[in-house]
């Protein structure tokens, strides 16, 4: 079965034109922004954008597309106004993903900046029973494991079974990104590594939980804590480590989405997503 690889594109002058932009690369899937990344407020999206996304999407023939939301959210923030504006700003994406029909919104789980994982965690929970009765319910938020670096949560692979165990699955997933794990502390470059972190992962969270990938290589050694992408086989996992994950079976039908750095005309994002397809040649795991 053909791999479902892509990348994150940019929607600059349009959200319809991640699609063309996606093509070019050769995207069976995509990762986009609905709105500015760095900044609260934004214009909705009208029907005709819509439509023109649907029309664009169709046409291109590109399967999953999914949506990252806003670096500014922070649901663990003990900063009453800062978790008032991440849970509007949530539920806003919730409902810009919905216009579009892009069923998975990846997020960062967020920081509780010096008050302890357990209020964190709690004051997340919260902030999710509060968001999810009256948003779209075809949207599933993806928590995405981090690099675990200052009072982020999501390093710890725990952290995430904590969020997903007390909530339904249908609204929650996981998505796994190489780079943040390995920084994290998690070994992917091995196969030994590999075979220890997705059974670890499997043991805290559940791998039926894993529904995107985030494909990125780490430029810093394993358990660095320290987020910096890499091309694929360019990094400290390296070819054999990302050749195990494209060979294993139990993800096949699970889209991948590249956040490496694209080159001076996005022409990286062919050359890595080539090296990948390259890479699910080989033994089966």
């Amino acid at each position: 079965m053909k791999r479902l690889l892509g990348a994150h594109v940019s929607v600059a002058g349009g959200l319809e034109k991640a699609f063309a932009r996606g093509l070019a690369s050769g995207c069976a899937a995509l990762q986009i922004f609905t709105k500015n990344a760095n900044r609260w407020q934004v214009k909705p999206i009208t029907d005709t954008e819509a439509a023109a996304f649907g029309q664009a999407w169709l046409a291109s023939g590109i399967g999953p597309v999914m949506a990252h939301d806003a670096y500014l959210i922070n649901l663990a923030s003990p900063k009453d106004d800062v978790w008032e504006k991440s849970k509007n700003a949530l539920r806003d994406e919730l409902v810009r993903c919905a216009q579009l029909g892009i069923t998975n919104l990846v997020m960062h789980p967020g920081a509780h900046l010096g008050t302890g994982v357990e209020v964190g965690l709690a004051r997340i929970r919260t902030a999710f029973r509060e968001i999810l009765p009256d948003s779209p319910p075809e949207v599933r938020l993806l928590l995405e494991n981090t690099a675990g670096q200052g009072s982020y949560f999501g390093g710890d692979f725990a952290h995430l079974g904590a969020l997903l165990e007390a909530f339904d699955g249908n609204r929650f997933g996981v998505c796994f990104d190489t780079c943040h794990a390995h920084a994290a502390g998690y070994d992917l470059a091995t196969a030994e590594g590999y075979a220890q972190t997705m059974a670890e992962f499997d043991r805290l969270v559940g791998l039926e939980q894993i529904k995107a990938f985030h494909l990125n290589d780490s430029l810093k050694p394993c358990g660095c804590k320290v987020d910096r992408h890499a091309h694929i086989g360019q990094g400290t996992i390296g070819r054999d480590g990302f050749a195990c994950l494209m060979q294993d079976q139990r993800f096949v039908e699970i889209p991948m989405v590249l956040e490496t750095p694209k080159g001076d005309q996005d022409e990286m994002d062919s050359v890595n997503l080539a090296l990948l397809r390259e890479l699910t040649v080989g033994t089966k795991l």
